[in-house]
C-alpha cells in the first residue's frame, strides 16, 4: 500500500508541479468561499477545496506530523468543513501577507494554530 502511496504521489507531483508552486493561499480561498457563495458552483467550489484539505491531512497522517504523538491534531469528524472555516479565518486574520503565502504553508500554519493536540 505504502508503494501505491508513494507512486501515486510522485505521479501526481511530475504532472502538477508546475501548478503547485504557484498555488498560494488565495488560490485556495476562492473555492473554499465559493462554496457557501455560489449557487451556480458552490458544489464542484467545495469539492475543490475540500478535496485539497482532505488531500493535505492523509499526508500529514501518513507521515506522522499529524495525529497522537505530533503537534496537530485533526478534528474527528467532519475534518474538511471544518480545516476549511479555518483556514479562511486564519487567513482572514492578516489577509494581505497570508493570502501571498503557499497554500500548503498557510493551511501547516492554520492547522498548528486551529488544532494542537493537548
Amino acid at each position: 500500500m505504502r508503494s501505491v502511496l508513494i507512486a501515486a504521489i510522485a505521479t501526481a507531483g511530475i504532472t502538477g508541479a508546475a501548478q503547485a508552486d504557484n498555488y498560494k493561499a488565495m488560490d485556495l480561498m476562492s473555492p473554499c468561499q465559493e462554496a457557501d457563495n455560489s449557487a451556480r458552483w458552490g458544489e464542484a467550489a467545495e469539492t475543490e477545496c475540500e478535496q485539497y484539505i482532505n488531500g493535505f491531512v492523509a499526508a500529514l497522517k501518513a507521515t506522522g506530523n499529524a495525529g497522537a504523538g505530533s503537534m496537530i491534531c485533526p478534528p474527528e469528524q467532519n475534518t474538511p468543513d471544518e480545516v476549511r472555516w479555518a483556514f479562511m479565518r486564519w487567513v482572514h486574520q492578516d489577509f494581505s501577507p497570508r493570502r501571498e503565502m503557499h497554500a500548503s504553508e498557510a493551511l501547516m500554519e492554520t492547522m498548528k494554530e486551529a488544532f494542537p493536540c493537548n
